[in-house]
């Protein structure tokens, strides 16, 4: 019987250009909302307050940005870095053009954008890719680079 583990991407594996689409997507909720707001101390009022947030130019709670960035991130892992990532080195361009809701739903697609190997950590690589999160309607709520350093495939393998 052959034995299968699910693992992320070794350096090798990355092919610039593809992207990939993380499925399934992630409807954020109230819950998801206050609660990551609060365990992250983040006592903006535009999270929290509903009566607050209705005198507002969205007339609405907003879902806090760092839950849609930290899920777009959580929804890549399973595809491409379980097991399989080292460290991760960055996040930069980080972007929030629409705003994300209580009810909508985050879909996630990751283009890689560079790979190569370390220059100075043998075995390993760097990949730079973008993240980009989508609503249920394809209106892009946020998109990031993310750098990290991965696994090449090991010896014997």
């Amino acid at each position: 019987m052959t034995d299968i583990v699910q693992r992320g991407l070794y350096v090798e594996e990355f092919e610039v250009g593809a992207t990939y689409h993380h499925r399934p997507g992630r409807t954020a909720t109230e819950a998801d909302n206050v609660l990551f707001s609060s365990l992250t101390m983040n006592t903006q009022a535009l999270h929290l307050d509903e009566a607050f947030s209705a005198t507002q130019p969205f007339g609405r709670r907003l879902i806090n940005s760092m839950w849609t960035l930290a899920t777009m991130v959580g929804a890549s892992v399973s595809q491409l870095t379980q097991g399989t990532l080292v460290a991760q080195l960055g996040l930069s361009d980080v972007s929030f053009p629409h705003p994300l809701f209580a009810g909508d739903t985050l879909t996630t697609s990751t283009e890689i954008v560079d790979v190569r190997l370390s220059a100075s950590r043998p075995g390993q690589g760097i990949v730079t890719m973008r993240h980009t999160g989508r609503n249920q309607d394809g209106a892009v709520v946020a998109t990031a680079t993310r750098v990290a350093l991965m696994w090449c495939v090991p010896k014997g393998e």
